[in-house]
């Protein structure tokens, strides 16, 4: 499999969910950045279980780097982080080699790789794969000085008001369901300039590395699809200082490709989770016949309550690939 991103800032990522170990190899990371196990703490607790509708699989996620890091400052080389699983429960999976979930990888995973992939806990294919974005986004965020970031759920189960979102959840847990939403990242502070035009555009980066992540079926950048419904005089953000600031930000922050000095908004589609305990039709190919499926085993409700630091992450990581170009 190929599992690496990035030609100026590269990143590759190895193991599985339930492999004995899972890591990320960071490279273009200059030296001189200080970075140590503590800085990874507060993003790795974002993305872990525990609030209601997610998974009741809980590791530790404690990082250890193995290499890129001399006395609490990078040394040029690439930077390794490990993690490791201890929490897995394999055999809950074996029932989808012969009836696959509907809306997951099972059966296309095996008939590309062969049934010999390893596809215990998803394998490479599952979210638990996302703590590696978001170890090596905690790196690219110390390279990022001038830049912050404020991420979060801005829609759940089709609602916009937040106080409605702890009971769709509820809902969706005791119907035997999941549900998705939308996370808004906004960046703060991106230098002026960032991206070419068409193929390394600053939204082709980011989202070619977005819709690596499980999950992930739509990004847009500033009004969106929203826009659409404007008429230009509308939708046309107006430049009213000389640092090219505007009245509007309908593009996102984003012209032609390039990052136009103003907040970089992005928005990400995160669907609901194939893998419900509610019974589903689908095909058994064991039997040769579309039979009831009735999925056991831990699983998130709300995937996309666990997202908003991975979407982060994905947006620190295309932009530092972007800012050593």
């Amino acid at each position: 499999m190929h599992n690496t991103f990035g030609s100026k800032f590269k990143i590759e990522i190895w193991g599985g969910s339930h492999t004995p170990q899972m890591g990320v190899r960071v490279g273009g990371v200059p030296q001189g950045v200080a970075l140590s196990v503590e800085d990874f703490v507060c993003d790795i607790s974002r993305r872990k279980a525990g609030a209601k509708g997610t998974t009741t699989r809980h590791e530790s996620d404690v990082p250890t780097i193995v290499s890129g890091v001399d006395g609490g400052f990078t040394n040029g080389d690439v930077v390794e982080i490990v993690f490791e699983n201890k929490n897995t429960r394999s055999s809950d999976y074996d029932l989808f080699a012969k009836h696959p979930r509907p809306s997951h990888i099972d059966l296309v995973a095996r008939r590309k790789y062969g049934a010999a992939l390893d596809l215990r806990g998803s394998g490479q294919f599952s979210g638990r794969m996302t703590l590696l974005l978001v170890a090596a986004g905690v790196v690219a965020k110390k390279m990022l000085q001038t830049t912050s970031f404020t991420t979060d759920i801005v829609e759940l189960g089709g609602s916009r008001n937040r106080e409605e979102f702890d009971s769709i959840v509820e809902e969706a847990i005791k119907s035997g369901d999941s549900v998705g939403g939308v996370v808004e990242c906004v960046a703060q502070g991106v230098p002026f300039g960032l991206g070419e035009p068409f193929f390394d555009s600053a939204e082709s980066i980011i989202s070619h590395l977005m819709f690596s992540v499980p999950a992930v079926k739509g990004v847009e950048f500033g009004s969106g699809f929203e826009g659409v419904r404007l008429r230009g005089s509308e939708r046309n953000d107006s430049i009213i200082d000389e640092r090219g600031t505007t009245a509007t930000n309908n593009e996102g922050g984003i012209n032609g490709g390039i990052t136009n000095g103003n907040n970089l908004v992005v928005r990400v589609a995160i669907k609901p989770t194939p893998s419900i305990s509610r019974e589903q039709m689908t095909y058994n190919f064991e039997s040769g016949k579309v039979q009831p499926l009735k999925i056991s085993g831990r699983h998130d409700v709300a995937i996309v309550k666990r997202a908003a630091v991975v979407v982060e992450a994905v947006v620190a990581i295309a932009l530092a690939e972007l800012s050593l170009q």
